[in-house]
């Protein structure tokens, strides 16, 4: 028979805690293993929720947002962690990652800024480099947005056609391109600098108008159009 969280004290106990004094006063611990629901024979609920925690420490990250990039198959070493716990905390944090991410349709970006935010909790975190491009209405409101190039840690191929072709099926006059950088630093490279104007003058020539292209960093941001050099 496994461990029952109901054989703690009344203190212990997320469910109770939750109930009696509201979400935001459990711990990250607590709030997992009410995820988590059941333990095993030998552990509690929020013991494997700890285990689980603790292997953001492979990920330099002791916060939760590792169980955000974190396999299937990672969860499922810890013993007591099965096919179905596994995919119930996945399932969680991705709601957890779209509820971050404002909708589309009720988005318009204007600047740097809006882009950045808009993007941010989507790219900061991602292992490899990911090319976006957005397409534009004439009043810059968000009519597609479509991925271009998935690249490794450090590089992602972004040639003028792919990050073209969508606008011209749509007969949009501006676009957005943006990318991340995983390393955290999205300080532009020479790279970065020439694939923009290269975009910009090709985008010209079809009568398209790069607004921007936005390099995502952790939690920071530049662009590199409008710092080009």
């Amino acid at each position: 028979m496994a461990l029952k969280l109901s054989n703690l004290p009344m203190y212990e106990r997320p469910y109770e805690k939750l109930e009696l004094y509201g979400a935001e006063k459990l711990s990250n611990a607590e709030l997992l293993a009410i995820i988590i629901e059941s333990g095993t024979k030998e552990e509690t609920s929020i013991n494997l929720a700890q285990k689980v925690l603790a292997l953001g420490d492979s990920f330099k990250d002791n916060q939760l947002r590792f169980l955000q990039n974190i396999s299937l198959e990672e969860l499922q070493k810890i013993k007591g962690i099965g096919k179905v716990k596994s995919i119930r905390i996945k399932s969680t944090f991705e709601i957890a990652k779209r509820l971050a991410s404002p909708i589309k349709d009720e988005i318009i970006l204007n600047s740097t800024k809006d882009v950045a935010d808009f993007f941010m909790e989507e790219l900061r975190y991602e292992k490899r480099e990911i090319v976006k491009v957005v397409i534009l209405n004439t009043k810059n409101k968000i009519i597609k947005i479509e991925n271009i190039s998935l690249g490794g840690t450090n590089y992602a191929m972004i040639e003028p056609k792919d990050v073209l072709s969508g606008a011209v099926k749509v007969g949009a006059n501006k676009i957005i391109l943006i990318h991340n950088h995983p390393s955290g630093n999205p300080t532009p490279s020479m790279e970065d600098y020439q694939v923009t104007k290269r975009i910009e003058l090709c985008a010209e020539m079809l009568g398209i108008k790069l607004i921007d292209h936005v390099v995502i960093g952790d939690g920071t941001f530049q662009s590199a159009l409008k710092g080009s050099k």
